[in-house]
């Protein structure tokens, strides 16, 4: 029996939101840029063991304290507390990745319900989407600092169900990050898989149900006879 999606559930940061401004956020307190990468893999890693152990961390509060870590032996161009500051700031001054809009609004214009449900921050995803005019596409701005535990765990994805009054086989995943498609398919969603970069996909994870290289090709994919 084929199944069919009612409700679209975005991932926000990378997804979304375009990260590579972080880089020059970390440049501008004297830190390699590189490092970037390392801070936002650690955070995840962390709250991933929180989730893992039963317990539910804030993207914020983790993330500052992965920053004071990894500052702790580099020679900062200003006090500790005001590099974390001008780093973590940068999380609400990022902009989107220029198919989302476009991608957003065909998927809104198909009759679809579109939510997120992000790690971090229901706030910066609003910030972002109102300053990218796409605010009024979204009904419902989830993070998992209600929910019981972070993606990739079960819980995420059933406290998104709960809240939109829908069941998990009529919801479809996006997200950039092979993680969060294995969680969304092992807990009964579909999954779109948005490979910009042109990257294999883990054999070790649960495949997508859709694989696209921008979000306006998702539309057109869900429409397609399958």
């Amino acid at each position: 029996m084929t199944r069919t999606t009612s409700v679209i559930v975005f991932d926000v940061n990378e997804t979304l939101s375009d990260m590579s401004p972080m880089t020059q956020r970390f440049a501008e307190v004297g830190v390699a840029p590189e490092m970037a990468k390392l801070w936002f893999a650690t955070l995840l890693r962390d709250g991933f063991a929180l989730a893992a152990s039963g317990d539910n961390g804030s993207f914020s509060s983790i993330g500052a304290e992965v920053l004071r870590g990894l500052f702790s032996n580099t020679d900062l161009n200003r006090p500790l507390d005001e590099a974390v500051d001008h780093v973590m700031g940068g999380m609400g001054a990022l902009g989107m990745h220029p198919d989302v809009p476009d991608g957003i609004r065909a998927l809104s214009a198909a009759g679809l319900r579109l939510v997120t449900l992000s790690n971090g921050s229901a706030q910066i995803a609003g910030k972002l989407f109102s300053e990218a005019g796409i605010r009024d596409e979204f009904e419902s701005l989830l993070s998992v600092e209600e929910a019981t535990a972070w993606k990739p765990a079960r819980s995420s994805y059933e406290y998104a169900a709960a809240t939109t009054g829908s069941d998990l086989g009529s919801m479809l995943l996006v997200a950039v990050h092979p993680w969060d498609i294995q969680g969304a398919a092992r807990a009964g969603l579909r999954t779109a898989w948005l490979n910009r970069t042109g990257e294999s996909y883990p054999a070790y994870f649960e495949a997508p149900d859709f694989t696209v290289s921008a979000l306006t090709e998702l539309a057109p994919a869900l429409a397609a006879p399958h």
